[in-house]
């Protein structure tokens, strides 16, 4: 049995007429840019191969032509591969008929579009209940479903109201209520909060992870913005020219980049938002130190120890003491990383 809710092995996409033929190449090394000038295919993904966990959000993210927006239109099978594997709960989504396929878009995985997706002759409430009407969910029932949702996201009293109506924001919110109400398991996300002005996206992001703490769904978010995948994500993929160039939880990608690509990407992150005790706990804590959490941020951290007057913390975890983190460890962690002589980023270790 996978330890994993999706797993998306040795998955290719070309688009083209004679995609197929054009694996090997790719496979052996053509770049994205020789396989449009030589033989007129782009090549959207290379040889993805992601494990993600349940009841957790996981991260797709990279700049635009990155393969990101298509990877995440795989799982759900919106787009077909042009070779790979697509693997939730252990059953082949590529080996679906179109009646199970359509049954696992039903109730298997919804989607949370970064257009929003309404139907602007619907009112707010009727949209909602669209994914329930699709379930053949009895009326009486699916009102009630989707007004306890519209509720959650902060949306009651404009049951009765149009989406244009509404703000960009609201629309989002109704887009996530709709996806939540038909309770499916998987919660796929594309550039869901990128239309959104940066106040209207942080408190999506925030309602996102309340929402979250609760339900335990596995979530698949797709984004550009790094601030957003490590405000959010438990793990992160980072894609470029369709290839996966690193994945890890968001201590690791900033602490150690694969490349220089993923160095751009993190220079200008407030490291001490990010990094936590956990990340840099060392020793054995026979110290005596200000004992705080594990999964405190260094940024957190420092002012527990202003405020206490310490200079040495003493990590707990579950009542434990797991190590320890001097000010000059913390110092040293959030200061910008070097790059050395063959371009790798030398960050804390």
């Amino acid at each position: 049995m996978s330890d994993y809710k999706i797993e998306i092995k040795n998955l290719y996409k070309i688009f083209g007429p004679n995609d197929k033929s054009m694996v090997d190449l790719v496979a052996n090394g053509m770049s994205k840019q020789e396989l449009l000038d030589q033989h007129k295919h782009v090549l959207g993904l290379r040889d993805v191969n992601i494990g993600i966990s349940a009841n957790s959000i996981n991260v797709i993210m990279g700049l635009s032509g990155s393969g990101k927006s298509t990877l995440i239109r795989h799982i759900n099978r919106l787009i077909e591969p042009t070779v790979g594997e697509i693997i939730v709960d252990g059953d082949d989504v590529l080996a679906m008929n179109p009646e199970r396929i359509r049954d696992f878009r039903r109730f298997g995985a919804s989607m949370v579009f970064q257009k929003f997706g309404l139907m602007p002759h619907r009112t707010v409430l009727e949209n909602c209940m669209y994914g329930l009407n699709i379930q053949g969910v009895e009326t009486g029932d699916a009102e009630k479903r989707a007004k306890h949702w519209l509720n959650r996201v902060g949306l009651s009293g404009f049951e009765d109201r149009f989406p244009a109506q509404l703000s960009g924001g609201m629309q989002q919110r109704v887009g996530l209520a709709r996806a939540l109400a038909t309770d499916a398991d998987i919660l796929l996300m594309d550039e869901a909060f990128s239309a959104l002005d940066p106040l209207i996206r942080a408190d999506m992001q925030g309602i996102l992870l309340d929402l979250q703490s609760e339900l335990h769904k596995t979530i698949v978010f797709i984004t550009h913005d790094l601030d957003e995948a490590l405000r959010i994500g438990d793990d992160i993929a980072i894609l470029r020219d369709g290839e996966l160039i690193q994945k890890g939880n968001p201590q690791s990608i900033v602490l150690k980049p694969a490349d220089d690509y993923v160095a751009d990407f993190t220079k200008d992150v407030n490291r001490a938002r990010v990094l936590t005790l956990n990340t840099l706990s060392h020793g054995s804590g026979k110290k005596k130190g200000l004992p705080l959490n594990s999964d405190l941020s260094i940024e957190e951290a420092m002012q527990e120890m202003i405020v206490s007057d310490h200079n040495l913390v003493t990590v707990m975890k579950e009542g434990k003491s797991i190590g320890q983190v001097s000010l000059n460890d913390m110092v040293a962690a959030i200061a910008k990383p070097k790059t050395t002589e063959s371009g790798e980023a030398n960050a804390y270790r």
